[in-house]
């Protein structure tokens, strides 16, 4: 057991395409997964798988050319860019930094306020569970849940970095498995049953009360949903920075997107059109929430969501932190506040200490207090997560992964490379517009 354990340790500290794997696995199967069945229940049979296939080819292409990114200007020796942002300034320089950066953690932000939401309404969901097979009337709000969450990123907030988070990601990985096998059989127990005929029955006599208008815009929510489904580049680069150099970084990161990515889509197509054939068009927003037994089951899978969406919050706000704290160093390096660390001894532990700074304390607490505010003020799941995942998917999933190949590679304008690869930015550009402009139109609705 011992021998076992010791393996793990150095698995998760040794970063390789597998923890690598397990980042990336944290980061996309997220809460976007339960609403794919809604996605596709709005786009159809034969484009809502298409939709998803043809996101998941664009992501696994573009995250090799942003693997590529990560040194500069040798792939294998070259200067490391430690986050997105330095990779573009390497690369790209000018006004187009500070743009990525603003996409970027604007993007970040809205993803730890999402992921807060959707964990409290987990957390809610056993408790309402309970009351429906119990048959009592009984209010569950979310708001508590929210706090709960909250206080759970307090403590790990404090977490340094990256490479002390790779066994949060595994488990978090092992959580997303759990509750998607779990969400995937239920869909498959009901398709199996035949329950979803009288579904589809009941839902072909209300239809026409839904005009042509409104299904367009779900259509085009369902889109950013899918979109935010893939978000991951974010952080993509901050992955490849705990990995070994040898062998090459990029090398083993294009292992791991493969794998990643790969494992990712399957979860993604057999969630989405099994919970589709479940309910037909009347999938709901978040693919639990449609199921009310077996309760012991559900309370699994529910559990296992809200532990994935602590593991994946740190994914996300870790670039958050050290931008913050980088910048504060450089800036106020004579402030004792900013830059010492105080060790503090454990009682009754031999001694034992850690290290403690006052202003990472401080902001990352503050950073999670406003968070959870926010998720608070916003408690709306599918348009909020639409909205996210519209608003980052062209500019940092596409457009600066391939415009830094361009200028890495000195294509030639208007030759057959750069042509091909401004089209494919612009198709996504047009994507991301139409999926915008049906979350915002949804999240109007919802206010």
């Amino acid at each position: 057991m011992n021998n076992i354990i010791y393996i793990f340790i150095c698995v998760c500290n040794a970063g390789t395409w597998v923890t690598a794997s397990a980042h990336i696995i944290t980061a996309v199967i997220g809460s976007g997964v339960l609403s794919l069945a809604w996605a596709i229940a709005q786009l159809g049979w034969v484009a809502g798988p298409a939709t998803l296939i043809i996101f998941s080819l664009v992501t696994l292409f573009t995250s090799t050319l942003l693997a590529d990114a990560y040194r500069h200007p040798d792939l294998g020796t070259g200067h490391r860019n430690y986050t997105y942002m330095d990779a573009v300034r390497a690369h790209l320089g000018g006004v187009k930094v500070q743009l990525c950066g603003l996409a970027q953690y604007a993007n970040l932000v809205g993803v730890t306020v999402g992921y807060t939401v959707t964990a409290s309404m987990c957390m809610g969901s056993v408790r309402r569970k309970k009351c429906l097979h119990a048959e009592d009337n009984c209010h569950v709000s979310t708001t508590i849940y929210m706090i709960i969450f909250g206080c759970i990123q307090l403590i790990l907030c404090q977490v340094p970095n990256y490479h002390k988070l790779s066994w949060i990601s595994i488990l978090a990985a092992v959580m997303s498995i759990t509750y998607s096998f779990i969400g995937l059989g239920l869909s498959v127990a009901k398709v199996a049953a035949g329950t979803q005929l009288n579904e589809g029955a009941e839902v072909t006599t209300t239809w026409p009360t839904v005009s042509e208008a409104q299904r367009l815009w779900k259509i085009f929510q369902a889109i950013g949903n899918i979109a935010f489904a893939y978000a991951y580049s974010t952080v993509l680069i901050e992955i490849q920075d705990t990995l070994k150099s040898s062998p090459a970084e990029n090398k083993t990161m294009k292992r791991a997107s493969f794998v990643g990515i790969s494992t990712t889509t399957i979860f993604y197509l057999l969630c989405g059109c099994v919970g589709y054939a479940a309910f037909g068009e009347d999938a709901p927003g978040d693919l639990l929430s449609g199921f009310h037994q077996p309760l012991w089951l559900l309370n699994v899978a529910n559990v296992s969501l809200a532990i994935h969406l602590i593991g994946a919050y740190q994914v996300f706000v870790q670039p958050i932190f050290s931008l913050v704290e980088s910048s504060c160093r450089q800036r106020w390096p004579e402030v004792k506040f900013v830059t010492a660390d105080h060790q503090i001894t454990i009682p009754f532990l031999g001694g034992t200490g850690f290290h403690v700074n006052c202003f990472i304390l401080v902001w990352r607490s503050a950073y999670v207090a406003v968070t959870t505010v926010l998720a608070m003020l916003l408690p709306f799941f599918n348009v909020f997560l639409a909205l996210i995942g519209a608003a980052s998917f062209w500019p940092l999933t596409v457009y600066f992964p391939i415009e830094m190949y361009i200028a890495r590679a000195k294509l030639p304008k208007f030759s057959f490379s750069w042509m091909g690869l401004q089209a494919l930015s612009l198709a996504c550009l047009l994507v991301s517009l139409v999926a915008a402009a049906g979350s915002v139109e949804g999240l109007i609705q919802s206010l």
